[in-house]
């Protein structure tokens, strides 16, 4: 005997195909969203999505920030919960959106650590030539050389790097592609890895950058690898992905002072999100 599809089921997985097909969305983003709207449906419990209104959301808020919840966390979950909401108006026939005009208290804002560039060079300067280290090491210096993100590295083909420009071409957030500049030694780095990448991949992977059975790479296993090499050559901070995009970003904005460069080489769409680099103590 099968469980009946409950009212909230059936919208979340209409919006989600929405998400999916017209706004298209990455998978990651998308179960993002779906894991913040299943807390709006816990807090809701029985009350029907077409009854809540702006004093429902207040209170969902209040619980969800007296738990821990910081600011960006709760503007985040608040700006999933308005678009399904805005999705339930088109096409589900609401007829207002309850967190129209609601913010999520704020949080400090908190500056971005980054590597010395001492340590930076430490870092990537790793040890052997086994194609899991070569792999590693190419890594690295893409991640620092070209400031990606960790869900842009290992979403790389070998096609998508062009050696004799010097560039790399990403598909970033919102499926947007920018190119971003590859590094000398990156590039090197780069060369050394295809030379040996086969000894790892499976005959029909395309994927720049394979884990142990041959096929793309996980991002996980990107981020404990990291660690370990964080760790193995002596660098005090937890070393994950995104710290070298900071220190890459930090770096760059340091030589240069060009915030906008910076802003394009990042994706990012605003350059108030790049802006948090000016605050740091260089």
């Amino acid at each position: 005997m099968t469980t009946a599809e409950t009212p909230n089921q059936r919208f979340l997985q209409g919006y989600l195909a929405w998400l999916n097909h017209e706004k298209r969305y990455s998978k990651l983003t998308s179960e993002n969203y779906v894991r913040d709207l299943r807390h709006l449906f816990e807090l809701a419990s029985d009350t029907p999505l077409q009854e809540i209104k702006s004093h429902h959301i207040r209170r969902f808020i209040a619980q969800l920030h007296s738990k821990g919840l910081g600011g960006r966390s709760l503007a985040r979950m608040l700006s999933a919960w308005r678009g399904f909401f805005t999705y339930l108006m088109r096409d589900h026939g609401l007829s207002d959106n309850p967190c129209a005009g609601l913010r999520a208290p704020k949080s400090p804002k908190v500056l971005p650590q980054a590597l010395s560039p001492d340590e930076a060079t430490r870092l990537v300067n790793l040890p052997g030539d086994a194609p899991e280290t070569l792999r590693d090491k190419a890594m690295l210096e893409l991640l620092y050389s070209s400031g990606l993100r960790l869900a842009e590295l290992v979403g790389l083909d070998p096609a998508q790097l062009d050696m004799s420009a010097d560039e790399v071409r990403v598909t970033g957030k919102g499926s947007k592609t920018r190119i971003v500049p590859l590094g000398t030694y990156a590039k090197i780095a780069l060369k050394a890895w295809l030379a040996v990448r086969d000894q790892i991949a499976k005959p029909d992977e395309t994927a720049l950058f394979v884990g142990a059975r041959g096929n793309r790479i996980s991002a996980r296993t990107v981020q404990l690898r990291m660690k370990q090499w964080g760790i193995k050559q002596g660098i005090a901070s937890n070393v994950h992905p995104h710290l070298l995009r900071h220190s890459f970003a930090t770096h760059v904005l340091q030589s240069s002072g060009d915030l906008r460069a910076v802003q394009e080489m990042l994706g990012h769409a605003s350059i108030s999100t790049t802006q948090v680099y000016t605050h740091l103590d260089f």
